[in-house]
């Protein structure tokens, strides 16, 4: 009987420090849901970040409106200058600016909802610094990209030669370059090994031919003979840019003498041209020659 009874004890006890329990429970929610004070905090901590969002979207619609504009009278200046470039420097500057925007808008919101910036700023600066001894090509590659995009060393659409390689610029990122040759490979380049550049987009492109003549070749034949081509390949492509000229000669020897044509055109169509220029002069010795041996039977 004595068992029963502690038992029954014990059931009683335990029964009523549950209630207890949800009582106090109970009454430490009802404090929370009715405290004015918190909700009065909340509310203005609330209105504050949604303060802070608007405001950080309208600086950041501001400074675009800025950019552009400032950008667009730059372009219609008397200065000649690439407007691709304006292309790639505004957007730099609209990612810069957005970056930095919404990098102080998380700090503020951060602080508002209560933890300590200066903890998180000295961490972040502490990792930025390993990360900056971790990464030093990387910074090299960053830095390098942005002067070749603020200095306007080279745009997309230009060819350009660094080094051994040479081809269409298809791409400038901050951290590397996206080179296309004229026989199709993809060459992706790191900035920071970009010391110098050959850009052949920024002027007409020189195209120079020599041709050998035996000197028992008469010199103004030859010379005449050069000409004729260069005026038919002229008719046949008269929206080119520039009309071959047959410059005279360029060396002389005791064998041979060389003749000279020259002329510009687009970088994009140095070879094209030069191709052209052999095969008219080719064409046309071929008709010389074969009215000779008409003449002669």
């Amino acid at each position: 009987m004595t068992i029963l009874t502690t038992g029954t004890d014990n059931d009683i006890d335990s029964a009523e420090d549950v209630l207890k329990a949800a009582v106090t429970w109970k009454d430490k929610l009802w404090d929370w849901v009715t405290n004015v004070n918190m909700w009065e905090m909340v509310m203005f901590s609330a209105l504050r970040i949604i303060l802070i969002f608007i405001l950080t979207r309208i600086f950041i619609k501001v400074i675009y409106r800025v950019i552009d504009r400032s950008l667009e009278k730059r372009e219609n200046s008397r200065l000649k200058v690439n407007p691709r470039r304006f292309i790639t420097v505004g957007e730099l500057l609209k990612n810069i600016t957005w970056i930095t925007s919404n990098f102080i808008m998380v700090m503020l919101v951060l602080g508002e909802v209560g933890f300590q910036l200066a903890p998180l700023l000295a961490g972040a600066g502490v990792l930025g610094l390993a990360i900056g001894f971790g990464a030093q090509s990387l910074v090299k590659d960053v830095i390098t990209g942005f002067f070749i995009i603020l200095e306007d060393q080279f745009a997309v659409g230009d060819v350009i030669q660094t080094g051994s390689l040479k081809g269409t610029v298809e791409m400038i990122g901050l951290r590397s370059t996206r080179l296309v040759s004229w026989t199709g490979e993809v060459h992706i380049i790191p900035n920071g090994m970009i010391t110098n550049v050959t850009n052949y987009s920024l002027n007409n492109a020189m195209v120079v031919v020599d041709f050998p003549f035996s000197n028992s070749k008469k010199l103004e034949d030859s010379i005449s003979l050069m000409k004729k081509a260069m005026l038919k390949m002229k008719e046949d492509h008269p929206y080119a840019p520039d009309s071959p000229h047959v410059v005279g000669i360029q060396s002389l020897s005791a064998s041979e003498f060389v003749i000279r044509i020259a002329m510009e055109c687009l970088p994009t169509e140095r070879e094209k041209m030069e191709r052209q220029i052999q095969t008219y002069v080719k064409q046309a010795l071929e008709e010389a020659e074969a009215l000779r041996l008409t003449e002669g039977e």
